[in-house]
């Protein structure tokens, strides 16, 4: 492992200049990683971690992120969500996740600054930007800052610090919301949305640890 100590110092560095954060947590190893540097930046009276929950989000991804916030000793709190409600989002056009991530940011951007936090970012690194990645483009819109893409950190060198910090979740693989399932165009309802994560549930419990389900009509 040869973690890239420039890259780290200067995502440091860059969260120090932000003074307090709200991070967008999904319990993921990106925002993992985010909020392990703000915290040791900035301290845990200015990190507060945020975690979206709902339509198209699991219990279980929930709970993660619960244990794992707690782990790091950072403020948590849930903001229950519904994309369902998101104009344009249930007819699934290709720019779903725009939609989704601009009406999530919107509702963190007014928290933090309910909670008097200066600035808000996300997990977002590098290799997010060269990929097909709709809701990078909200962020950087409504002014979301993402850390590690500015201090050029890939997903392979952000698995080397977490693994490097100790984090716990180090080798956790990608986990795209229940939307993902759904070809673009095929409407995305909340029986689906059930069903897919009803099916996913049931492969995991079979032992596939890694595992997609498409959903293709009914």
């Amino acid at each position: 492992m040869d973690v890239d100590r420039q890259a780290e110092r200067t995502a440091r560095a860059l969260i120090r200049d932000l003074g307090s954060l709200l991070v967008a947590y999904s319990g993921g190893v990106d925002s993992t990683v985010l909020l392990r540097l703000a915290l040791d930046e900035l301290g845990p009276g200015r990190v507060l971690a945020a975690t979206a929950h709902g339509d198209v989000h699991t219990a279980d991804e929930l709970e993660a992120a619960r244990q794992t916030a707690a782990r790091l000793g950072a403020r948590h709190v849930i903001i229950h969500t519904c994309e369902l409600a998101v104009p344009g989002f249930s007819a699934n056009p290709p720019d779903r996740c725009y939609l989704c991530r601009r009406s999530m940011y919107r509702s963190l951007i007014e928290l933090a600054r309910h909670e008097g936090m200066l600035a808000v970012a996300d997990g977002a690194n590098l290799d997010d930007r060269v990929d097909y990645r709709p809701g990078i483009r909200a962020g950087a819109e409504l002014g979301v800052s993402s850390p590690l893409a500015e201090a050029g950190m890939g997903k392979q060198a952000v698995r080397e610090l977490a693994l490097d910090l100790g984090l716990p979740n180090w080798s956790l693989p990608a986990s795209p919301c229940l939307a993902s399932r759904f070809p673009y165009g095929e409407e995305i309802t909340a029986a689906g949305l059930q069903m897919v994560a009803a099916a996913e549930r049931h492969l995991r419990e079979l032992g596939f640890g890694i595992c997609r389900v498409r959903h293709h009509g009914n």
